[in-house]
């Protein structure tokens, strides 16, 4: 290269960079100016702010932002002469522009010259042609301003010249609700239904009726008249059916399911799906009439095997929830199980079996059936490794209800050996450490324990550290074992369904040793007991006593813990479960329950102020 074409090439460089240099500096110099003004304006110092956005925007009058910023500060400041030779300029360089056209509407608006508004607001309606950018910017821009009622007239407009009454039916429901005109909301959103796909109605219809019962009874008239008017449309039904569970009318919705199903020859899926969400919801006598309209169909329906099985299914969990269970009912129950056992023995290898085997075990009092049964299950030539392992855990529970605690053992171990870095691996070690807690070889239950602390299961984790804290805290520095042997075949008792041996042996303690360590896992114990046998109140009153009188010890989060389920989901008295959910976070910050209390915390202010969404 030349000395002379060296000499050009750094003379370039040189220029380019003080080019860029100076730009950068420009750039940089009017971002910190437009920063400075948006102070002063926020301090309402408007005289400053409008100094520095008038020579900004003298620079730049295409910058949206500058323009922008300096027209509100005009208007807040109340020079509005100044603020209408602002938008005048840019309506001549936004000529034809719909959205300068508000703005000098909403300068007119600001003088109180209502009447000019009006007119610049309407002038911008007729720019309108059905651009979905342009109508979403000018529907957005009224509802800034506060003109709801323009906004839905650039929705109403587009949706005309579209040619299609439901494009904008979810933004329009919206601002007719805001507007106060709900039935006119609901007709927009019902309307819209075979469109905007079913959840996204509901949730827009969750939205604009919450739970006030009359907007739910207005929705319901509006959909029964349209059910009447279009019968063979499902999606009206289907609706109705909805607004009827957010009345809590879970008969109402079951009988507008029943006809859906009978005029449309249905298979029975949607009454299946019912009864699903009618058992979230605890309603399980409405759930089991579902199941039954699809087992009345016949053995020879597809889903007759299915509906047989859930049902039986919710008929055991509506069981376990019932505070007297009468031995009739369990019988019936069990032959249910056995007929359709029976009748589809490939379900033996399903968790149908399993349910089978707890009811005879645990609430029939006959814990060799329900091994039998398990045993059966697990002979079938289709069930899975994992399902077998299952059955081998809860078979396992059931030798320890038999007194076969070395049977017990030996079949955890399988399933520990078996599935080693899995959760069933995991779950086997765990409930062989709480059979050797139960037998009083703590020092082995420990050995087991102390592995699970460190489970990335946190329920595992956490029931692993509170077994391992009962035995730490409660082995005496005496080492007198005597008081923590007997509290743990109380345990055992207890988990054997000897619930009145399980007490005595309870008070046999609490007498000899008044000031153990062991008297707020006494309580705890107790009210597990009282808790089983449906005796609420009293189970409240024995973890009360603990978060009382132990609440600084390990057990206190729990109790608290423990009160708040209990008043949730047996008391149903959901502003006694948010004040104890509350009192969790409040007092134990630390414990692992507070996300929980959190979640459930939202769950209940959700469900206070709005239904819930199936």
């Amino acid at each position: 290269m030349r000395v002379d074409d060296k000499i050009w090439w750094l003379a370039k460089v040189i220029l380019v960079n003080t080019f860029l240099l100076f730009t950068g500096a420009n750039v940089f110099g009017q971002s910190d100016q437009l920063s400075l003004a948006q102070q002063y304006a926020a301090n309402k110092d408007y005289d400053k702010a409008i100094e520095i956005f008038k020579t900004l925007y003298d620079q730049n009058p295409i910058d949206a932002e500058t323009y922008n910023a300096y027209l509100h500060t005009l208007l807040n400041a109340e020079k509005y002469k100044q603020a209408e030779k602002l938008v005048d300029e840019q309506s001549n360089i936004h000529q034809r522009s719909p959205l300068v056209s508000i703005d000098m509407g909403q300068v007119y608006t600001a003088e109180g010259k209502e009447k000019k508004a009006n007119e610049k607001y309407d002038e911008a309606i007729q720019y309108i042609n059905g651009d979905d950018m342009l109508t979403q910017q000018m529907a957005n821009e009224f509802q800034t301003i506060g003109k709801d009622d323009y906004a839905i007239k650039t929705y109403e407009r587009a949706t005309q010249l579209l040619g299609n009454p439901y494009v904008y039916s979810s933004p329009l429901a919206k601002l007719y609700s805001k507007e106060g005109d709900i039935g006119k909301a609901i007709e927009a959103m019902i309307g819209a239904s075979p469109y905007e796909g079913m959840d996204n109605v509901k949730a827009t219809l969750l939205e604009i009726l919450g739970n006030d019962p009359k907007k739910l009874q207005l929705a319901s008239k509006t959909l029964l008249k349209k059910t009447n008017e279009q019968p063979d449309n499902p999606y009206y039904p289907e609706l109705l059916t909805w607004i009827y569970t957010q009345k809590n009318d879970w008969e109402g919705a079951l009988i507008q399911l029943e006809a859906i199903d009978e005029r449309n020859k249905e298979n029975g899926d949607r009454l299946i799906d019912f009864a699903h969400e009618a058992v979230k919801q605890n309603q399980y006598d409405i759930a089991i009439r579902s199941y039954n309209d699809v087992i009345e169909k016949g053995k020879d329906h597809p889903l007759y095997a299915v509906a047989t099985s859930e049902k039986l299914n919710t008929s055991l969990e509506q069981l376990k929830n019932k505070p007297d269970i009468k031995p009739d009912e369990v019988a019936a129950l069990a032959k249910g199980y056995e007929d359709f056992l029976n009748d589809f023995p490939q379900y033996y290898s399903t968790e149908t079996a399993n349910e089978y085997a707890l009811l005879e075990a645990q609430y029939a009092n006959d814990p060799v059936k329900g091994i039998d049964i398990l045993n059966k299950a697990m002979q079938q030539p289709n069930s899975s490794e994992e399902f077998i392992a299952k059955a081998k855990l809860q078979l396992g529970d059931y030798y320890i209800l038999t007194g076969q605690v070395w049977d017990a053992s030996l079949t955890y171990s399988q399933v520990e050996k078996q599935f080693k870095q899995d959760a069933l691996g995991e779950e086997a070690r765990f409930r062989n450490a709480r059979l050797a807690y139960y037998r009083g070889d703590f020092a082995w239950a420990q050995d087991q324990l102390s592995v699970l602390k460190a489970s990335t299961s946190k329920l595992m984790a956490n029931d692993a550290l509170y077994l391992s804290v009962l035995i730490t805290e409660n082995i005496g520095p005496d080492s007198n074992l005597v008081p923590l042997k007997r509290f743990a075949y109380a345990d055992l008792l207890l988990f054997q369904n000897k619930d009145k041996d399980a007490e005595t042996l309870l008070d046999s303690i609490s007498a000899a040793f008044p000031q153990h360590p062991l008297n707020d896992d006494i309580l705890m114990l107790r009210s597990k007991i009282a808790e089983k046998h449906h005796d609420y109140n009293k189970a409240l009153a024995y973890l009360k006593n603990i978060y009382e009188q132990y609440g600084k010890d390990v057990l206190g989060d729990d109790a608290v813990f423990r009160m708040a389920q209990i008043y949730e989901q047996y008391l149903h008295q959901n502003d006694q479960a948010k004040h104890y959910y509350e009192q969790l976070i409040i007092d134990y910050p630390g414990s692992t329950f507070v996300q929980i209390a959190r979640q459930k915390l939202q769950e209940l202010n959700n469900n206070t102020s709005q239904p819930t969404l199936p």
